[in-house]
């Protein structure tokens, strides 16, 4: 689909009064984040009820979709969120990017999702062994535009430089919480609803090797 086609819908949607108030809340978010728990659970021990993949289900969101959660993960052929967390189609909205990170793209995806599809859990979904991020804990010289992806990674390194442990998999768990804090305070949509208790936004990070999702503590600062 063309950009220009969905052009027209976006407008009346935005037309039609504030965002917040626009507001249509689908299950809640404790709800969409035990469902997510119980599809990685099936995953890790490989018994997979691949749900809502059939020919009813397609037709069925050629009306429609109201996707219960949204993942925010890495670009990383690893990691595809309907596959690990056992979902199918219309279940999930998905907004990848190298190292998961934020930008004003994704914050727009993402608000789209919560306002008009009435997804009420985000979940930013960092991974082992992520590229991005060891590129950018190792440092140098990197082409083309992978400077601009280091450089929205590196507060995490830094913020995670002196913990104990190892340095790629802490600056991974810190990418993964502060780009959560990014989303669960963007003005002036997200932060109203996440206020509200209407929508959650959590960390977490995928192990490559038992396939299990762990969910991350908030950041304390």
């Amino acid at each position: 689909m063309r950009l220009y086609s969905i052009l027209p819908f976006i407008a009346a949607s935005f037309s039609c009064g504030t965002l917040a108030e626009d507001h249509a809340p689908g299950i809640s978010p404790d709800a969409a984040l035990a469902r997510l728990k119980a599809g990685n659970a099936r995953f890790v021990a490989g018994e997979l009820s691949h749900p809502n993949q059939g020919p009813a289900r397609r037709t069925k969101l050629s009306e429609g979709q109201r996707p219960f959660a949204i993942i925010l993960g890495c670009s990383d052929s690893r990691t595809p969120p309907e596959v690990i967390f056992d979902q199918g189609l219309g279940d999930l909205f998905v907004v990848r990017s190298a190292g998961n990170v934020v930008d004003d793209v994704a914050l727009g995806s993402i608000e789209y999702a919560v306002e008009h599809l009435g997804s009420s859990l985000i979940v930013v979904l960092g991974h082992e062994n992520c590229g991005a991020v060891k590129a950018t804990v190792d440092g140098g010289d990197l082409p083309g535009h992978l400077p601009a992806i280091a450089k929205a990674i590196r507060p995490a390194v830094k913020a995670s430089a002196h913990h104990p442990g190892d340095p790629l998999d802490n600056a991974v768990l810190e990418n993964a919480r502060l780009e959560a804090q990014r989303v669960a305070t963007s003005k002036p949509i997200l932060q109203k609803l996440v206020e509200e208790g209407k929508v959650r936004v959590v960390a977490a990070r995928y192990d490559l090797n038992t396939g299990r999702v762990v969910f991350l503590a908030p950041r304390k600062d």
